[in-house]
C-alpha cells in the first residue's frame, strides 16, 4: 500500500495506509517547507497559510469566526447590530450567532455573557470589545468596510478548516485506509464468485457462503460452498459531493458536512480521482465540476450557508450535467436531512430523475441525517435505482468517516 501524508500544524506526518494493531503507525515527522502536490495553496495568500500552519492562535480564532459565520448564516458583523441583539434578547442572539462567534467577538464564554448581560458596566465592556474586534478584522482585510467577509476571510477560514480536518483524520486514523462498513444500511451490490486458492480472507463473502451451504443441505460450511467478493476494476473515479444547504442544516450539521467534504476532496485527490461539488436547497446554489483543484473545492465548500427548502430532483439533474461524457466511474453522494419538500409530486419526480441519472452511468448514494420514515423510505428507493448505498447518521461528528466509507466502497470494488 502506498504511504500517505497529511498537513498537521507545521509538520508533514507520514504514515502507512494499513493500520497496525488498530492504530495508525507514524513513520516519520518532519518540518514542512511548502504545501505541495494536491494540497496546493498557491492561490491563497502565503502569509495566511504560514500563520495557520505555524499555529498562530489569533489567525486560527479569526478563521474559526469566519467559518462559523457561514455555518450560522451570518452575512455581516455590524458592531451596533451585534450589540443590540445581545442586550435586547440574549437567547435569540445566541441562537443567531452561536457560541463560537459570541466568544470570538466579546472574549467571553456564552454562559458568562448570559449571567452578566444585564449589568451596565458589562454591557459597556462587551460593546467596546465587539467594536475593537470588528475594527481589527477590517484592518486585516478579513472583513470589508461594510463588515462583510472578504476573499481573504474566506481563504483564512478555508485554511483553518483544512488543517483542523486533516488533524482530525490523522488522529482518528480515517485517512488512507478503508473504514469500518457497519454504517451501510441498504444497497449492498457486490457480485460473488466461487472461492479459489490464493483469495484473501478479507474477500470472503460469509453470508453468501452460508446461504449456499444451506441450499445444498450441508450441515457445515465446506470449501466448495465458499464465495468471495468479485473485485471489479473501476478505473478513475469522478465523485460529486452534494451538500444539503436547506434551513434545517444550519449550524453544526452544515459545519460537519463541510468538514466531510474536505476529507473527501483530500483523500480522493491523493488517489488521483476527481471531486465535484453541488450545494443545494430548493435551487442549485453552487456547483463545481469534478476537478483536481483542491484549493478551488476548499474555497467553494467554506462559504456554504443554509437556507430555504430541499429539492433532490435538481441535484440529480445538475450532476448529470457536471459529469463528463467519458468512460469513468461516476458516483454521486447526496448528504441531506430531509427528502424532499419542493415540487408538486416530489417523490415521483425524484425517482424519475434518479432513473435518468442511472441511465447516464451515475451511481447514487445517500447519507441521511436523522431522516423521518418517509424520507428514509424515499432514500431507499433512490439508492435502489442508483445502485448505491444508504447511510444513517445519528452522530454528526461521524459524517466525515461515513463519506470516506462511501468513497472507498465505490473506489475499491
Amino acid at each position: 500500500m502506498p504511504k500517505a501524508k497529511a498537513l498537521a500544524k507545521g509538520r508533514v506526518v507520514h504514515f502507512d495506509s494499513e493500520p497496525t494493531e488498530g492504530k495508525t503507525e507514524i513513520k516519520k515527522i518532519e518540518q514542512i517547507e511548502e504545501a505541495s502536490g494536491k494540497l496546493d495553496f498557491q492561490a491563497m495568500e502565503d502569509k495566511l497559510m504560514h500563520s495557520v500552519i505555524e499555529n498562530d492562535e489569533k489567525a486560527i480564532d479569526d478563521g474559526n469566526l469566519i467559518k462559523e459565520s457561514f455555518n450560522q448564516g451570518v452575512s455581516s458583523f455590524t458592531p451596533d447590530l451585534v450589540y443590540e441583539n445581545l442586550v435586547t434578547n440574549y437567547k435569540m442572539a445566541k441562537q443567531l450567532y452561536g457560541e463560537t462567534i459570541l466568544k470570538a467577538l466579546t472574549g467571553y464564554d456564552a454562559s458568562y455573557i448570559e449571567k452578566n448581560i444585564n449589568i451596565p458596566e458589562f454591557k459597556r465592556e462587551i460593546k467596546k470589545a465587539i467594536e475593537e474586534k470588528i475594527k481589527q478584522l477590517k484592518k486585516e482585510k478579513v472583513l470589508d468596510s461594510d463588515a462583510g467577509v472578504t476573499e481573504k476571510g474566506v481563504e483564512l477560514a478555508a485554511l483553518v478548516s483544512c488543517v483542523e480536518e486533516l488533524d482530525h483524520m490523522v488522529s482518528k486514523g480515517i485517512i488512507g485506509e478503508k473504514v469500518n462498513k457497519k454504517a451501510a444500511l441498504y444497497g449492498d451490490r457486490e457480485d460473488y464468485k466461487p472461492y479459489n486458492k490464493g483469495a484473501s480472507y478479507r474477500e470472503l463473502a460469509l453470508k453468501s457462503s452460508i446461504k449456499t451451504a444451506i441450499r445444498r443441505n450441508h450441515k457445515e460450511l465446506c470449501k466448495e460452498d465458499l464465495k468471495v467478493f468479485e473485485r471489479r476494476s473501476r478505473g478513475q473515479i469522478y465523485v460529486i459531493y452534494a451538500i444539503d444547504a436547506s434551513g434545517s442544516m444550519k449550524g453544526k450539521k452544515i459545519g460537519a458536512s463541510k468538514r466531510a467534504g474536505i476529507a473527501l476532496a483530500y483523500q480522493a485527490l491523493q488517489n488521483k480521482d476527481r471531486v465535484g461539488l453541488i450545494v443545494f436547497s430548493d435551487e442549485i446554489n453552487a456547483s463545481v465540476e469534478p476537478t483536481e483543484d483542491f484549493t478551488r473545492l476548499l474555497k467553494s465548500i467554506i462559504p456554504i450557508k443554509a437556507s430555504s427548502e430541499t429539492s433532490i430532483v435538481k441535484v440529480l439533474q445538475k450532476a448529470a450535467e457536471l459529469f463528463p461524457n467519458e468512460d469513468v466511474t461516476k458516483h454521486l453522494l447526496i448528504l441531506t436531512d430531509a427528502l424532499p419538500t419542493a415540487g408538486k409530486n416530489p417523490e415521483k419526480e425524484t425517482i424519475d430523475a434518479a432513473i435518468v441519472a442511472k441511465s447516464a452511468g451515475i451511481t447514487i448514494s445517500v447519507i441521511g441525517i436523522s431522516l423521518d420514515k418517509n424520507g428514509a423510505r424515499l432514500a431507499e428507493k433512490i439508492v435502489d435505482v442508483g445502485e448505491g448505498k444508504l447511510y444513517a447518521v445519528r452522530n454528526i461528528e461521524e459524517i466525515d468517516k461515513i463519506v470516506l466509507e462511501d468513497y472507498y466502497n465505490f473506489s475499491e470494488y
